[in-house]
């Protein structure tokens, strides 16, 4: 089977290449010329452990192709995947010019049936809109369905979520589109993976309520972890003993400065801009996302409460991407955070082990260190916002003896407070005793 793949972004080229491992022939398009010269070369624009070699090994193998080509993508291709960003809108809502343009451009370059599939998390009736989009534009009668696909990948771990998911969700109303789906995906019969099959809507709704389930959990356990800090509870031991009930679960139960990234803060809007197109608020959702945006406001309150003003004090900021084992900085707590220092004139010093490139474009003007250690040498306090592992191995004296001050602010609750009171250190976490 051959398949083409439009948008050559985080979902899109992480989608082709892994389907080129099962063994289908996978154009992706973009028209991105220097992009797409690039992934010719194996040179990825994005860092996902382990995508490198998987789309070398395809390329070099000929399942995996890269072109700015549209019309002999479309042509040679029975599914073709609809990957392009949907980018929050000023209202909240997905911003869906480019998903738009692409099914114009299909339907432009369509000569035989095709199965068109939304991989881009999109609201919901979208399906039925690009069906329109479509049937309009096609210059004669020619067979396609439409079938939403929604993709499920946590940054850092992007392959294993693709070759060994909890769900495959497919939404469809032709039982030939989903017997073409399924036979696309049939190496995860093998393994037994959850197929949910079902109308369009629902599997673009299956996306959005995921997403802000998640978001639920995170905020949630942050507002119980600035609970805890008032009646002197632990929080890592509520969520313990939350996580244990098989009903609740341990996961997304740690907290931190906020959710980030490309999926849970813009879907979480959308959905709220849906529930408000649809007259039906969603209490909860709104609730959810008015927490997150308090959460990042914490972080510098401690540090205000531990030395008052910040003026001329020079802050290292340790981690930059929204999560460890990505360079992604979207919607990172650390660019509100970032952000309030310089308005305050700190000082700021930065590390990430991967995410200072793309941070140097929103602060160029503050200093970027090569080591943990380097930045955290002369501040008068260190702020840690990512759970990168090796900021977990620093060892404690180093904070008390490079240090100009004393001040530490643990946005992800990684050091032992008892420890580094002993050396001399004003430790400031979440909702832990």
């Amino acid at each position: 089977m051959h398949v083409g793949i439009i948008g050559t972004g985080y979902v899109g080229l992480v989608t082709g290449a892994c389907f080129a491992e099962f063994g289908v022939f996978v154009t992706c398009i973009d028209k991105d010329k220097d992009k797409i010269k690039s992934l010719k070369k194996g040179k990825i624009p994005f860092y996902e452990p382990g995508l490198d070699e998987l789309v070398k090994r395809n390329v070099q193998q000929g399942r995996l192709t890269f072109t700015t080509k549209t019309d002999k993508a479309v042509k040679s291709s029975l599914v073709l995947f609809i990957a392009v960003g949907t980018p929050r809108r000023g209202d909240g809502a997905a911003d869906m010019r480019y998903v738009e343009a692409v099914a114009k451009e299909i339907a432009a370059n369509m000569d035989d049936y095709k199965v068109i599939v939304t991989k881009s998390t999109v609201p919901v009736g979208t399906g039925k809109k690009i069906e329109a989009i479509i049937a309009k534009t096609l210059k004669e009668k020619i067979d396609f369905d439409m079938v939403s696909n929604p993709e499920f990948l946590r940054e850092g771990s992007a392959i294993e979520d693709f070759m060994r998911p909890n769900r495959v969700v497919i939404g469809a109303n032709n039982p030939h589109a989903i017997a073409i789906m399924k036979d696309l995906y049939k190496p995860l019969y093998l393994i037994e993976t959850p197929f949910v099959i079902t109308n369009i809507e629902t599997a673009e709704l299956i996306k959005y309520a995921s997403n802000a389930f998640l978001a639920t959990k995170i905020s949630f356990i942050n507002e119980v972890a600035n609970l805890c800090e008032k009646i002197g509870a632990d929080v890592h031991m509520v969520a313990k003993g939350m996580g244990l009930d098989k009903r609740i679960g341990p996961k997304f139960l740690h907290p931190g400065p906020g959710y980030g990234g490309s999926c849970l803060p813009k879907d979480t809007n959308a959905l709220l801009k849906m529930s408000e197109e649809n007259h039906e608020k969603l209490s909860i959702v709104d609730a959810v996302v008015k927490v997150n945006e308090r959460q990042k406001k914490r972080v510098i309150e401690k540090m205000h409460d531990a030395m008052g003003s910040v003026r001329g004090k020079t802050i290292a900021v340790l981690g930059l991407s929204f999560k460890p084992n990505t360079d992604d900085i979207r919607e990172s707590p650390a660019i509100d955070i970032i952000g309030r220092l310089i308005s305050d004139e700190a000082n700021v010093k930065a590390y990430d082990p991967q995410a200072m490139n793309n941070m140097k474009k929103v602060f160029g003007g503050i200093e970027y260190c090569d080591s943990a250690e380097k930045a955290i040498e002369g501040a008068d306090a260190v702020v840690v916002l990512t759970d990168w592992d090796e900021f977990k191995y620093i060892k404690l004296d180093v904070f008390a003896d490079k240090m100009k001050g004393n001040v530490l602010v643990d946005g992800r609750n990684m050091y032992d407070v008892a420890a580094l009171s002993k050396r001399g250190m004003t430790c400031f976490n979440l909702g832990r005793i």
